[in-house]
C-alpha cells in the first residue's frame, strides 16, 4: 500500500452516499449504518498516484466517489490494462480480495479520485454478523464477475468493431473521457485502430441532424406515447415516427445514448416496471409477469435477463427489497 496515502475519517454525507449505493441491492439496517459510520474512511489520489502495488496485500476495499482507477499488470515488460473503474464502483485487489493474499495487479489513478474506503480486517467482523452485508456483496460480486466474463468473452471472440461496441455500450461516455491508449490496451486492440473504429462511429456528418436535436426529439417522443409497451416496436418504424432515416436513428443511439435500440427501449420497459412495483396498488393487482407484458416484454425470460443485467438483481428480489424498505 502507498506509504503516501492519507486517511481521513468520512463525514455523515460520505456515509449516506455509500448506503444509498449498498442500499438499491438490499436495505440496510440501522446497526450497519453506525458500523459504517464509525469505520468508514476517506481519501483523495492525484492522477497517475498509485492506489495499491503487486505483490502486496490490499488492505481496504474502495468505492469510487468521483474520478477513474485502473488495474494493470506486467507480462514481458509490458503494461497490460485489466480493468477500469469508475464513479459508484467498488475497486479492491481482485486475485487477494478482502485481504486473503498478494495481489497481481497495481491500481492507479486515471484522474484526480476521490474514494471512500473500508479496512478488510473491519469488512471481515461485519460479514460475520450482519446477513444483509454478505447479500449485498454477494450481488455485487455476482455483477462483476458477469461483466468480467462477458468482456473476456468478447475480447477473446470478438473483432474489433465488436470489442468496440461492447465498450461503448457497457460503459457510455468513457471513450471520451478516458485516454484513448488505455481503452485500446484493455480491449486488446492497437489505439490506431481503436481511434479509427471510434470516428466511423462519431456524429453525423455535416449536413446532418444535430444528434442532441435528435436525441432530445426520440426522448420525448417515446415518453409521450409510451411506444416502448408496444412488442412489436422496431427501429425502422420509430425512426418514421420521429421523422429521421433509420440509419440517423441508429447513429444517434450508438453515439448519444451508447445503446443498442433494444437496450434502449428496454431499459424504459425497466423504469416503468421499478415505478410500477414501488406503487402498492398495482402490486395488489398485477404479477410481476402481468407488468412486463404490460411493459413491451414478449416473454419472461426477457424481462428476468434484461431486469437483472440492468438492476443487477432479479425482479422478485427488487420487489421483495421495496417492500422491506416501506416496512
Amino acid at each position: 500500500m502507498s506509504k503516501h496515502l492519507q486517511y481521513n475519517k468520512a463525514d455523515s454525507k460520505d456515509v449516506e452516499y455509500v448506503l444509498s449505493i449498498l442500499s438499491r441491492v438490499y436495505p440496510v439496517d440501522i446497526k450497519l449504518k453506525k458500523e459504517f459510520e464509525q469505520h468508514l474512511l476517506r481519501l483523495r489520489i492525484k492522477k497517475d498516484q498509485i492506489l495499491f502495488n503487486e505483490n502486496e496485500v490490499c488492505e481496504y476495499i474502495y468505492f469510487i466517489v468521483k474520478g477513474a482507477l485502473m488495474g494493470c499488470t506486467t507480462h514481458n515488460k509490458q503494461k497490460i490494462t485489466t480493468y477500469i473503474s469508475v464513479e459508484n464502483d467498488f475497486v479492491s485487489s481482485i486475485s487477494g480480495l478482502h485481504g486473503s493474499g498478494y495481489s497481481q495487479e497495481y491500481v492507479v489513478a486515471v484522474e484526480d479520485t476521490d474514494l471512500l474506503a473500508i479496512h478488510n480486517n473491519e469488512l471481515n467482523r461485519l460479514f460475520a454478523h450482519h446477513f444483509d452485508l454478505n447479500y449485498i456483496f454477494r450481488v455485487i460480486l455476482e455483477k462483476y464477475y458477469k461483466d468480467a466474463q462477458q468482456r473476456a468473452h468478447i475480447i477473446r471472440v470478438g473483432n474489433a468493431k465488436e470489442r468496440y461496441l461492447y465498450f461503448a455500450k457497457t460503459n457510455p461516455g468513457y471513450l471520451d473521457r478516458l485516454p484513448l491508449a488505455l481503452v485500446a490496451s484493455l480491449l486488446n486492440v492497437k489505439a490506431s485502430t481503436l481511434l479509427s473504429i471510434k470516428k466511423s462511429f462519431s456524429k453525423p456528418k455535416e449536413g446532418t441532424r444535430d444528434l442532441a436535436e435528435c436525441g432530445q426529439k426520440l426522448e420525448l417522443y417515446v415518453n409521450k406515447h409510451q411506444l416502448f409497451r408496444q412488442k412489436d416496436i422496431r427501429l425502422h418504424s420509430l425512426a418514421q415516427r420521429i421523422g429521421i432515416s433509420s440509419h440517423e436513428l441508429s447513429v444517434v443511439l450508438n453515439s448519444h445514448f451508447n445503446k443498442s435500440f433494444i437496450d434502449y427501449i428496454n431499459q424504459y420497459r425497466i423504469n416503468w416496471i421499478k415505478d410500477s412495483i414501488r406503487n402498492p396498488e398495482i402490486m395488489q393487482n398485477f404479477t410481476l409477469e402481468a407488468l412486463a407484458y404490460s411493459a413491451g416484454f414478449s416473454s419472461r425470460s426477457a424481462f428476468y435477463n434484461s431486469f437483472k443485467k440492468s438492476v443487477g438483481m432479479s425482479p422478485v428480489e427488487y420487489s421483495k427489497g421495496i417492500v422491506k424498505e416501506k416496512h
